[in-house]
């Protein structure tokens, strides 16, 4: 693996063709989010859900490199295998435990999958999401940074990974 720094967010998505470098892709900021410590009414939960999916595959869909790495690999999804970094963009300065916005970060993920960058998110195709804690921001937000795998690869190196 090459030594690329993903906490880097501010370059603009990549080429063409999902391969190595990360296509970061940023969620409106204005967007309501999950916490796993918050209760909230199972129709709330479930129109924030839908929101966040719809946030994710748009934002797919407002990215060219993205499409045309969807062009590519068609008829398949872009991405056969890839490696998810969820970041967290408080608004306020703090403490915090990215893990707690977990299922933020799953309702984006099941988007994507939505917009056709993966078959499924399943352990063959996703490792992550791997959620840390991003510099503050106006507004909460969520950004993913998206790294297609090679095959049998092991971003991690933990040798752990399920192939």
């Amino acid at each position: 693996m090459n030594n690329l720094d993903l906490f880097e967010l501010e370059r603009p998505a990549t080429p063409a063709v999902a391969g190595p470098r990360p296509y970061v892709i940023e969620l409106p900021p204005r967007l309501p989010l999950l916490n796993a410590n918050k209760n909230m009414h199972v129709q709330d939960r479930r129109r924030v859900i839908a929101r966040l999916r719809e946030a994710a595959r748009d934002a797919v869909q407002e990215c060219p490199a993205l499409l045309d790495a969807m062009d590519a690999a068609r008829p398949g999804p872009a991405f056969q295998r890839a490696h998810i970094l969820g970041v967290l963009h408080p608004k306020t300065k703090g403490r915090r435990d990215p893990a707690n916005w977990y299922p933020s970060f799953k309702a984006a993920v099941d988007g994507l999958v939505d917009a056709g960058l993966f078959e499924d998110d399943d352990h063959m195709r996703v490792l992550g999401p791997d959620m840390r804690l991003g510099s503050q921001r106006a507004r909460d937000q969520i950004v993913l940074v998206v790294r297609g795998l090679d095959p049998g690869e092991d971003p991690l190196g933990y040798g752990a990974v399920g192939r």
